[in-house]
């Protein structure tokens, strides 16, 4: 990969801002990332802008907006996240909201906790989502001076979940892969079982957990501005 197998050093900030379409990608996407920033002392913050209600995953009686927005809650807390800002742009149509009225909220946020970086899924959604694109969409336009880091998968893994679930993941190649980290998934693992709703019966997420094993790739969509000198994290690691 473009970084090398044991590039795991992860970009100094004191502030992260991470932004995402739905309740849950903060956990089952960003969360071993998200994890390695607390655990590095940094502040993280997460700007959701749906509530989830369109999922077709653990239908119950309950409102499901509700019930997700819950679950964020307490995956939030299991990850050491700061703050979260939940929104209720439509789900599933995210796509057709208009994009300066999304960017207008990313930038509040972003000037509100001091971010100095952003981490998104990548452009193409990874899971090819338009809402997960537009989240992206969103993130870069709101907030063009920072720089923003995106999760992503590498393709050899994309391929296996498409030929073996049928699924839509569009990975990237070694060559356009920055950043591979080694990450311990148990906090990640705690946050997603916070989802239960979504978690439960989810054989994609569980087969592309195993295939990543313990790395997560990373790919710059902006870079921060080289004449700048970076700024360490002084947070205090968590016990």
């Amino acid at each position: 990969m473009a970084g090398g197998p044991d590039s795991q050093d992860l970009p100094a900030a004191r502030s992260v801002l991470a932004v995402c379409a739905h309740p849950d990608d903060e956990s089952f996407g960003l969360g071993a990332v998200l994890d390695r920033f607390v655990e590095n002392g940094a502040l993280v913050s997460v700007l959701c802008f749906t509530r989830g209600e369109a999922s077709t995953l653990g239908i119950t009686e309950a409102a499901l907006d509700e019930l997700r927005s819950a679950e964020l809650a307490r995956a939030a807390a299991e990850l050491g996240v700061a703050r979260v800002e939940l929104t209720a742009h439509p789900d599933g149509s995210l796509e057709s909201e208009p994009l300066d009225q999304l960017a207008a909220e990313v930038a509040a946020m972003a000037l509100e906790v001091g971010a100095e970086l952003l981490v998104v899924f990548d452009e193409d959604g990874v899971t090819d989502h338009p809402d997960h694109r537009r989240a992206t969409q969103a993130a870069l336009a709101g907030a063009p001076g920072l720089a923003a880091l995106a999760w992503t998968v590498p393709r050899s893994v994309s391929q296996v979940l498409n030929a073996e679930l049928g699924t839509t993941f569009i990975g990237r190649p070694e060559e356009e892969i920055d950043l591979v980290l080694r990450v311990d998934r148990a906090r990640q693992h705690r946050a997603i079982a916070c989802h239960q709703s979504q978690s439960t019966n989810n054989p994609v997420l569980r087969r592309r957990l195993e295939l990543l094993g313990d790395t997560e790739s990373l790919h710059w969509l902006r870079k921060a501005d080289p004449h700048v000198p970076p700024r360490l994290p002084h947070h205090p690691r968590r016990p």
